[in-house]
């Protein structure tokens, strides 16, 4: 089972969602105080459920509402996904796949993970 793990950085507070084998699946912004991260989690739990999958890295791919996970290859070349919120902000960010097929299991284990996660603060 997955953790969302709180943890204080120079800038302020945030969240990695990890599965069940401690890799790191999503990644928050940095907010300024533990309340707003704690919202951030809650908006993850209740939209990674139901979001529609945006995959920009095709011709002419299909606009979905929010919320939504965008799939999208960055100047690298990779792989990455962002789960954005029904008001359309960026709740959570997944690291760079070299392979399409990777991202998109790194979205269904946000969306297997996400909505049970207990939050636990970092070691």
């Amino acid at each position: 089972m997955g953790k969302f793990v709180v943890k204080t950085v120079a800038s302020g507070i945030k969240f990695d969602l990890k599965a069940g084998n401690g890799e790191v699946i999503a990644t928050s912004e940095v907010y300024t105080g533990k309340s707003a991260c704690l919202n951030g989690i809650e908006s993850v739990r209740k939209n990674a459920s139901v979001a529609a999958l945006e995959d920009q890295t095709v011709e002419g791919f299909a606009t979905e509402k929010n919320p939504k996970f965008e799939i999208y290859q960055d100047k690298a070349g990779e792989y990455r996904f962002r789960l954005k919120a029904t008001n359309g902000q960026i709740i959570a960010t997944g690291e760079g796949y070299v392979a399409k097929t990777s991202c998109l299991n790194g979205v269904e284990s946000v969306r297997k993970n996400a909505p049970d996660a207990p939050v636990v603060e970092a070691e």
